[in-house]
Parts: structure tokens; sequence; C-alpha cells
């Protein structure tokens, strides 16, 4: 029997050191903890790859919260049963003890209790997630409302655009010299040239 860790975080700017250390004292041993700088949006993850591939019968994985395996709730319940069913190895959700496949009774009504609570921890999960979604979604829509603008500020038009459009109309300099004259992007000239306003 190995026991082995993960850990994952969204973006490369966020830090594994609480998921590290909280894996460190389980204790699962450094060299056999497998990292991704991933989304949990889905399995396919490298650091995941490797440790499923390692991964034999009577094994242990161990995680610190559930959401560390992914975030969507069909996902991380297909993949605990891939883990526990099919691989028959056992889970360690450090953070949540009634998700240790190693004490739960392997009788219908332990496994029963163990999938009855991971399925409804990934759905809380998700519902969360989807609740955190609608909010931002209303609050920029308030804000919007209100006046606030979002993204960066519109470029200000040069004072020279009106002689440099009239060239450009009359044909006698192209539409990426007349960017380069006004120090944008053609793009930007021709929405420009091409808008009422200016």
């Amino acid at each position: 029997m190995t026991v082995y860790g993960y850990a994952r975080v969204s973006t490369k700017d966020q830090n594994l050191d609480r998921q590290l250390d909280a894996l460190a004292q389980f204790p699962v041993e450094e060299s056999l903890v497998f990292t991704d700088h991933m989304s949990g949006r889905d399995f396919n993850r490298p650091g995941y790859k490797k440790l499923c591939e390692r991964l034999k019968p009577g094994d242990v994985v161990v995680v610190k919260s559930i959401d560390r395996l992914g975030r969507n709730y069909d996902e991380i319940l297909e993949q605990w049963r891939t883990l526990t069913k099919r691989k028959s190895v056992d889970v360690v959700v450090i953070d949540m003890p009634l998700l240790d496949t190693r004490v739960v009774d392997k009788d219908v009504t332990g496994v029963f209790i163990a999938d009855l609570v991971l399925q409804l921890l990934s759905y809380v999960a998700q519902v969360e997630r989807d609740n955190t979604k609608q909010r931002q979604a209303e609050g920029i829509a308030a804000a919007r409302a209100r006046g606030v603008r979002f993204g960066r500020p519109p470029k200000r038009v040069p004072d020279d655009f009106g002689r440099v459009r009239e060239l450009w109309r009359a044909g006698e300099i192209s539409a990426r010299e007349a960017a380069r004259r006004l120090g944008v992007s053609r793009s930007t000239f021709e929405k420009w040239a091409n808008s009422a306003a200016a």
C-alpha cells in the first residue's frame, strides 16, 4: 500500500503551501505528492494523470478538500467512483473525516453513506459556485445601471485625426499609414474613421 497526495490550485499565482502542509502532517511523503496549477473544470491535468498512472489496488489518495479533485459536480462524482471502484484505491479527504474510505465499513451501508456524503458535498459546492456567478453577474448589471464602465477606457482621438482621415479618404495614404501617423492600430483608426461621432 502506497499513500499518495494530490494538491491543486487554479492559477500559477495561487500558493499550494496550505495544502502541502496538510498533506505532510497526514503524513504523505513529499516525493509522493502530485500537484497541478490548473482549473478544476476537468481532469485533463498533468499531475493528476501521473498520479492515476501510478495507482495500484489498495493504495490511498489523500486530498485536503473535495474541491481539489475538481469543480464540476458530475466530474467529481465520476472521478470518486473511478478511484474507489475501478482502481480499488482508498480516498481520504482531510477536511471531511466522513470521506475516508479506509474507515468506512465496506458493507453496503458504509459505502452508501460515503457516496451520499460525497454527492451532498459536491452538490453544495456546485450550488455555491453557481450562486457566486449569479451574484457577480447581478453586481455587474447593477454597476452598469449606475453608469460604472468596465474594461479599459476608450482611447482619446488625437487632435490631428481629422487631417489624417481626410488624407486617407482622398486616397493619399493607406489605413495602415494613417494608423501609424496617429500611433494607434489599424483597427482603431478604421473604427474611428467609420464612426459618425468621429
